[in-house]
């Protein structure tokens, strides 16, 4: 864990210098095992990035660097030997690393300022990366709503919202004492009917109209705003309309968003869609400014 200024002899010390600068930005490249990362990742302000190409794209800049240094180039196999000793050596545990990782970034890009503009496009330094914004601390309740849905068709999960304060949440599924829809309660779900066919049919609850059941109009009150991991659909949205929900946030689109949407105009209730910070697998190229060495 070095750089041109710091140099610390134990991850415990260099956890203790950034904690008591945690204003500055550290950029740390060198954490080789476990203990390592559990020392950092305890601190809030520590994001894990791992950074990766394909390994024909990483042969061929190997190859560039040796013929720089006036060396022999190793053969593809065995590069992907060493590749493969260096990625699952149970001593260094890179492969497990990198699964821990916030972010794991595909960079296949050709050069240098190529790849310093993808990841300002990327925005590391988001402050949501550290602390959920509001819109992403109430989607993620709401995927965690949805986590609980026993729902044949789709996961939906809603949370409604006033003052910042949870109302109430809510979850698609069967009715209380009828069976599950997972378990074959609701036969329209565990048939192939295309989606918005056969819904005079359905058993399942929406996850609006859970939450709107449970919350009530008294509590919901005004200035209440709906969350919902999918845009709520047309049935639902009149639902919404009615009990004076002025706010609708969504990150899925559904195939109903146009007339849902169109309801929400008349009515006077704002309609927006929500996008986090991108994590998990990010392929520079997919932000439209690198140009990938595959091409």
């Amino acid at each position: 864990w070095t750089s041109a200024a710091l140099e610390f002899p134990t991850a415990l010390l260099l956890d203790q210098y950034v904690s008591e600068n945690w204003r500055e930005n550290y950029v740390l490249t060198t954490i080789w095992n476990e203990a390592i990362l559990d020392t950092l990742a305890k601190r809030p302000h520590f994001i894990l990035l791992s950074i990766d190409a394909p390994i024909s794209v990483r042969w061929q800049r190997f190859r560039e660097r040796c013929a720089q240094e006036n060396k022999e180039a190793p053969a593809l196999d065995d590069f992907v030997l060493r590749n493969d000793e260096h990625l699952y050596d149970p001593l260094s545990s890179l492969a497990t690393l990198s699964s821990r990782a916030q972010i794991r970034i595909l960079n296949p890009t050709t050069t240098i300022p190529q790849l310093q503009a993808s990841l300002d496009a990327l925005n590391l330094l988001d402050p949501a990366r550290m602390r959920p914004t509001w819109d992403q601390y109430f989607m993620q309740l709401a995927d965690l709503a949805a986590r609980r849905s026993n729902c044949m068709r789709r996961q939906v999960g809603c949370v409604l919202v006033r003052g910042k304060r949870v109302i109430s949440t809510g979850y698609n599924g069967t009715p209380r004492n009828v069976t599950n829809c997972n378990e074959g309660g609701c036969a329209r779900c565990n048939t192939s009917k295309g989606g918005g066919t056969g819904l005079s049919t359905c058993l399942c609850l929406h996850a609006e109209e859970n939450a709107l059941l449970e919350a009530g109009r008294e509590r919901v009150g005004d200035g209440a705003v709906l969350y919902c991991n999918t845009c709520p659909c047309l049935t639902c949205s009149v639902k919404i309309v009615q009990v004076g929900i002025t706010e609708v946030v969504f990150s899925q689109s559904y195939h109903m968003d146009t007339q849902s949407a169109k309801i929400f105009q008349e009515a006077g209730v704002h309609l927006r869609q929500y996008a986090p910070p991108r994590e998990g697998l990010v392929n520079l190229c997919d932000l439209g400014i690198a140009k990938s060495d595959q091409a």
